[in-house]
Formats: structure tokens, C-alpha cells, sequence
């Protein structure tokens, strides 16, 4: 299987923000403040792995559903 018919792993910043449904800058705000999971590769370049963003999702759903059982 070819790179080019491999599924990413990773996907940009920008990318990422419109999976979440936010704007580029916000997403890139969460990225430095830590709240959205990147991998810095380079002084510009900024990843998001898929993996780290679909366990956060998870946790957060987690998080809210202990909350709605209290």
C-alpha cells in the first residue's frame, strides 16, 4: 500500500479546527495553550494527531457524562 492510499494519522492545525467546528484562530489559540494535542515538527509547522484528538473527544463525552449522572 502506496503513501499515497495510506489514511493520515495526523492532520493540520487548520484542519483540525474545522473537525471541531471552530475557527483557524481558535484553534491554533487552543494549541498553545495546550488544550487542543499537536506535535511540533519543525519552528512552524504545528500537527494535530488523529488518534490524540478523537481520545480527547472521548474523554471530554466521558467527562459530561459523569457530570448529567450526578
Amino acid at each position: 500500500m502506496g503513501v499515497k492510499n495510506a489514511e493520515r494519522l495526523t492532520m493540520t492545525v487548520k484542519e483540525a479546527g474545522e473537525a471541531l467546528g471552530i475557527s483557524r484562530a481558535t484553534a491554533y489559540a487552543l494549541a498553545r495553550e495546550g488544550r487542543l494535542p499537536v506535535i511540533r515538527i519543525s519552528d512552524r509547522r504545528l500537527i494535530v494527531p488523529k488518534a490524540a484528538l478523537e481520545k480527547m473527544l472521548s474523554e471530554a463525552g466521558k467527562a459530561v457524562e459523569k457530570i448529567a449522572h450526578v
